[in-house]
């Protein structure tokens, strides 16, 4: 007989009696990527991205263009305890990728499921596609998911347990989502409405909510007043992009299609089955506030034109609401259901993996690409090269780092001390400054998102490298521009194929040319 754990309930409602046996099962899970994400992590370099949030350490402040401070602060922790490596780097969002899964083994079990739901729900998110890709690099997106569903774990709590205290820890845990991702606001927004939709809506006279409404906001409170202070360069970056057209923009048949494929085909039933089994099955409907908040989560992205993968990190709760309800109809003569799915969970996972996650050589991923001809959604216009975006994005920032430290070397050395590396992209600039020191290189500047707030130091502009450019605007700025290196690998976007210019004599004053160079995007 498995162990069993009574789950209280309020408003007379008899509690219902779970198994906790699964968490076994679901912690090897957990394991099990934590394992395949720190084995993979040195595969291919080191992300765009990363390189940024990296650079973003080195000026760690209570917030930046384009995120709030944590990734910084990670970075900086990561960084100081245990160096630049790829594994050092990626150690954190392994662990982050691996806690969701256990986690969602939890929300099962809180939500009344057994050792079958549990395991099924922790399985699901392992085999997800977009979550494969987030937990392999240092960035906010692989701390995001886990943050809103310790959010609505507190949720479940308050509701099982009639716990109000549970409203701080929600607080709490909201505000530090504040400080990684804004996009926590969305959560906030969707639990608000499945409050005021369903009985839950007690909760709002409950001081506790209301003390975690004042944790929240005092938490995000720093980054606030950064972003004052700096005249909103958040709202101002957006607003760039949105303009720009950089993002693709899906209509609301093709976004829940894109859902479909990013978070697993096979799992879709799943997902889909937990909105239902919340909103209209008996014992669901004791949870019916999280369908709600899927909903309005869903539709506020939708109509907003957020990107595909905005919505990823609710669906873990879809996934332990689906697996209660699969564990409940599959009882006794339906039994044999339950390993059909979780067969064809495990296959197509496994056929999905090395298209995410990288396992093999990129030769051999273009073979398999190929052969199994699965092409993943694109969000962003960009000339990617023979890789996605997420993949092309690794290569090639260190064979560009060379070229330019082969520029810089053949340069006098009287001339060196005062000659700069200026980058038109925060990632060429972010890819210098990681990679520059092996090669003696200085600190890049550049005018982009927030190396322009960090401006261009002590440099004059009397001789410049230039990356990232066609070289013809530069003609008008400069005495002289020589093309000194040609960079771009087989596997780098086509966008990081440029020449590498040699500047002299800058026409103008770079410290009072500084400020309307901005470019935020």
């Amino acid at each position: 007989m498995a162990f069993t754990l009574a789950v209280g309930a309020t408003h007379g409602e008899k509690p219902y009696r779970v198994s906790i046996f699964g968490t076994t099962i679901v912690l090897y899970l957990a394991l099990a990527k934590l394992l395949l994400h720190l084995l993979t992590a040195s595969r291919y370099g080191i992300f765009r991205d990363e390189m940024y949030y990296l650079a973003c350490a080195q000026h760690l402040a209570w917030g930046y263009v384009d995120q709030p401070p944590m990734i910084a602060l990670i970075g900086w922790f990561a960084h100081r305890v245990f160096g630049d490596s790829p594994l050092a780097i990626r150690l954190f969002p392994a662990i982050a990728g691996a806690t969701l899964v256990w986690l969602t083994g939890l929300l099962a079990r809180e939500m009344g499921g057994g050792r079958f739901a549990q395991v099924l729900a922790a399985l699901a998110v392992m085999v997800v596609p977009i979550y494969l890709i987030l937990d392999h690099w240092l960035t906010m997106n692989a701390f995001e998911p886990l943050i809103w569903m310790g959010c609505i774990w507190c949720v479940l709590r308050a509701i099982n347990r009639g716990d109000q205290r549970q409203w701080f820890w929600f607080g709490l845990l909201a505000g530090v989502g504040f400080e990684t991702k804004y996009s926590i606001a969305f959560l906030l927004v969707g639990v608000l409405v499945g409050l005021i939709l369903t009985p839950e809506r007690r909760f709002l006279t409950s001081g506790w909510l209301w003390l975690g409404v004042l944790v929240c906001a005092l938490i995000a409170l720093p980054n606030f007043l950064w972003q004052l202070h700096n005249d909103f360069p958040f709202l101002q970056l957006m607003h760039n992009i949105r303009m720009g057209q950089r993002d693709i923009v899906r209509g609301p048949v093709a976004f829940i299609a894109d859902q479909a494929a990013i978070m697993n085909p096979i799992l879709t039933p799943l997902w889909v089955g937990g909105v239902l089994w919340l909103l209209f099955d008996k014992d669901g409907r004791r949870y019916r506030m999280l369908a709600w908040t899927f909903l309005v989560v869903l539709a506020m992205f939708i109509a907003l034109k957020g990107k595909n993968y905005y919505v990823a990190p609710i669906y873990p709760m879809l996934f332990a609401a689906g697996s209660v309800a699969f564990e409940r109809i599959t009882r006794a003569d339906f039994a044999w259901i339950r390993s059909a799915y979780v067969t064809a969970v495990v296959i197509i996972g496994a056929l999905l993996t090395p298209l995410v996650c990288p396992v093999l050589s990129p030769e051999n991923y273009l073979r398999y690409q190929a052969t199994v001809r699965i092409t993943p959604p694109r969000a962003e216009r960009q000339n990617n090269g023979p890789l996605p975006q997420y993949f092309a994005d690794e290569f090639g920032w260190r064979e560009m780092v060379q070229k330019v430290a082969q520029v810089y070397g053949s340069l006098p050395p009287d001339q060196r001390t005062h000659t700069a590396i200026f980058c038109n992209g925060w990632g060429e600039a972010a890819a210098v400054d990681f990679y520059g020191p092996q090669y003696g290189l200085p600190r890049a500047i550049s005018k982009h998102n927030n190396y322009w707030i960090w401006g261009p130091r002590d440099y004059t502009g009397d001789i410049m490298i230039v990356l990232g450019s066609d070289g013809r605007g530069d003609r008008e700025h400069f005495a002289s521009v020589e093309p000194a290196r040609v960079v771009g690998t087989e596997y780098s976007r086509r966008d990081e194929h440029f020449t590498i210019w040699l500047c002299r004599g800058l026409k103008l004053n770079l410290q009072d040319a500084w400020p309307p160079m901005k470019k935020f995007d």
